[in-house]
């Protein structure tokens, strides 16, 4: 009896103490399970910032030569000076003939100094070159004016041969590695081809756009790429992205930084650059089943428009819209002068023996019955395929989010798919935390390859492996240590950390707009509204489609009875910003708000990109955007207003006394 007593009493004990152990293993996933899902808010709301301001941006671009293109159909001169300020502006993107192109590619010219420890090239160059260059690019070194501006020549020829869409096969290769945006890191460049190998004829590559730009190595970039395609000129691919575009250049940072590394010849390989892009591929088809672009599509993409489009003359599609009557009429002109040199080369070939002929010359002249597109009609092709973006809802409408391109959803998908009798679309354009995304039936794939794009530990990089069968095999990375030593709740800290940050410049830099929003919710003028009324005029002013209510504990720290007191908080954040800079709050607001469209003008004017503009140009400048920038300022003030920022006296203006002369007059009103 006696034993039996003990038997139950141990099982009684172990059956409660397994109950125990479960409830709080129950209780232990209940919390992790909160715990985990909070962070995925976080990391969500984190997200949602950084793509809205990113986005918000590239809006402002587009709406900024929205508005040079309104100045050509409304500005009308009124002196010669004012003319010549025009062309120059509007002008000088547009294809830059083969004879002055010669001129900026005078590398034979260019004398390599015996001092000089860089990497060397000659052509026909060799894969012993491409590595050596990787190899002088890792020990930070640079490569010589001499041999970029070579390089650039070179490449030319080889993609004024190629087709506006690519055709490879993975017959001839074991497998296809398709990489997306770079966007200047080229640490993702190391790694990718550290993971995956070297360009070679069993490896073959397609990188889908965006190289340039962000990043601070976007010509080292270009450099390697171009280098390889060269060498391996049937297993390298390079499509356009809507950032080889030298227009997005200029706001961006590419610009800046050949100026930088380049101080004497810049100009020249930025011209050299901007020709070298608008003659990159549109597409590539992968065994005719998979279609590699950019952006997307849109309802109206014709890939046979796309194949005879001449691609060259789309120097910037942020140029496409509006033309004046006389630029138009000098295309039309010129146009049909090569529709008469074509049919003359037809008669006569030998008289066509000194010009040399271009896929897109070859494609006019074997179709002259085809269809004639407007202008109009082959950019918003170009167009929709560098910027578009899919969405999960059916149809096709304008990205108004982007500025540019439009969304498409899986209905016009599915209607291309089957139109061209294709499997799948690759393309990039987007930042994805992991690197890559399916979407609309697994139909379309997003690749991005720069990790932490957005800040340490923000996305994985990642890059497309498709053999025979084309199977999508997917390879993810980070190309910065530090983020592989951040557990996941220091990783999203320290992204949300910057978002927020971010978000305050951008809430800081509307700080006026924002206190009329307010006060038009405080009818009686108490100095405090609600926090649901603090979120929708915080929309209405930035537009950014945000969850306001979910941000606002990270945005206002205190609210006494559910109440905000809106000039306390706008001046917190004005504390903010001016513990960085020394400047007046209204004024640093202004420059928070415009300077990357001040930015952006300047590098416009400065067409040799020296950082300087002369005195006529600012004058004719000022005269030009003051509607833009609500600023009335005479002749006279504008005289006296430019003698006084030109702090050295060296009779030119650089972008900082510029800055100055916009805080200053700012400051007078």
């Amino acid at each position: 009896m006696g034993t039996g007593s003990s038997v139950n009493a141990n099982f009684k004990y172990s059956l409660q103490k397994s109950e125990n152990a479960f409830k709080a293993a129950v209780l232990i996933q209940r919390w992790y399970r909160r715990y985990v899902a909070r962070l995925e808010m976080r990391r969500r709301c984190t997200w949602r910032i950084f793509q809205s301001i990113e986005y918000a941006c590239e809006q402002d671009q587009i709406k900024l030569h929205n508005f040079f293109s309104y100045l050509m159909d409304h500005f009308t001169p009124s002196s010669s000076k004012e003319r010549d300020f025009i062309s120059r502006m509007f002008v000088s993107g547009e294809s830059v003939k083969e004879a002055e192109l010669e001129k900026y590619c005078d590398y034979e010219s260019m004398e390599v100094p015996g001092s000089y420890i860089g990497p060397r090239l000659s052509f026909p160059l060799l894969p012993d070159h491409a590595t050596a260059l990787l190899e002088a690019f890792k020990q930070k070194q640079q490569l010589h004016a001499r041999y970029v501006l070579n390089l650039l020549h070179e490449t030319r020829k080889h993609l004024k041969q190629l087709p506006n869409i690519s055709h490879i096969s993975t017959c001839y290769s074991e497998e296809v590695t398709v990489c997306g945006d770079l966007h200047g890191q080229l640490d993702d460049l190391f790694l990718i081809f550290y993971k995956n190998g070297l360009p070679s004829p069993s490896k073959t590559y397609v990188f889908n756009g965006d190289f340039v730009d962000r990043g601070k190595q976007s010509l080292e970039i270009l450099i390697v790429l171009f280098t390889f395609l060269l060498v391996y000129p049937n297993e390298v691919h390079l499509n356009r992205g809507n950032h080889e575009d030298h227009m997005v250049n200029l706001r961006y940072g590419f610009t800046k930084e050949v100026m930088q590394k380049y101080k004497v010849h810049g100009r020249k390989i930025l011209k050299m650059i901007q020709n070298v892009f608008c003659w990159l591929p549109l597409a590539t088809l992968i065994d005719e089943k998979v279609l590699i672009i950019h952006g997307g599509i849109s309802d109206t993409t014709d890939l046979d428009m796309l194949e005879k489009i001449q691609r060259h003359k789309f120097t910037s599609v942020l140029r496409g819209k509006k033309r004046k009557e006389l630029e138009f009429s000098r295309w039309v002109r010129q146009t049909v002068q090569e529709q008469i040199e074509r049919c003359r080369r037809l008669v006569d070939v030998s008289e066509s023996e000194e010009e040399e002929l271009t896929y897109s010359s070859l494609v006019s002249m074997t179709d002259l019955d085809a269809p004639c597109w407007t202008r109009q009609e082959e950019w918003k092709q170009i167009l929709d395929i560098l910027w578009s973006d899919p969405m999960p809802q059916e149809g096709c409408r304008e990205n108004t989010v982007r500025g540019g391109g439009c969304y498409f959803g899986p209905d016009v998908t599915a209607k291309i798919l089957e139109k061209y009798h294709l499997q799948f679309l690759i393309r990039s354009h987007e930042c994805k935390q992991e690197g890559y995304e399916f979407c609309h039936n697994r139909k379309v794939l997003t690749i991005f390859s720069a990790s932490n794009y957005y800040e340490i530990g923000s996305n994985r990089g990642a890059y497309v492996k498709l053999g025979p069968d084309l199977v999508p095999h997917f390879v993810q990375y980070q190309a910065n240590k530090t983020a592989h030593t951040l557990t996941m709740t220091q990783r999203i800290s320290r992204v949300e950390e910057s978002a927020f940050r971010a978000l305050r410049e951008k809430l800081f830099a509307h700080t006026s707009a924002l206190s009329s929003a307010f006060k038009a919710y405080d009818k009686d003028g108490t100095g405090r509204i609600t926090l649901s009324n603090w979120a929708t005029a915080v929309e209405s002013v930035l537009r950014l489609g945000l969850p306001w209510r979910m941000l606002r504990p990270q945005l206002v720290r205190s609210a006494a009875d559910g109440a905000l007191e809106y000039q306390s908080w706008l001046d917190d954040l004005a504390m903010e910003q001016r513990s960085r800079e020394h400047i007046q709050s209204g004024l640093l607001e202004v420059i928070y708000r415009n300077r990357s469209n001040l930015e952006t003008i300047f590098r416009i004017i400065d067409r040799d990109h020296s950082g300087l503009i002369s005195f006529e140009e600012f004058y004719q400048t000022w005269k030009l955007f003051s509607s833009h920038m609500n600023i009335e300022l005479t002749d006279d003030g504008i005289s006296d207003l430019v003698r006084s920022i030109d702090f050295n006296k060296d009779g030119n203006i650089d972008f900082n006394e510029f800055l100055e002369a916009f805080r200053l007059v700012k400051q007078s009103q």
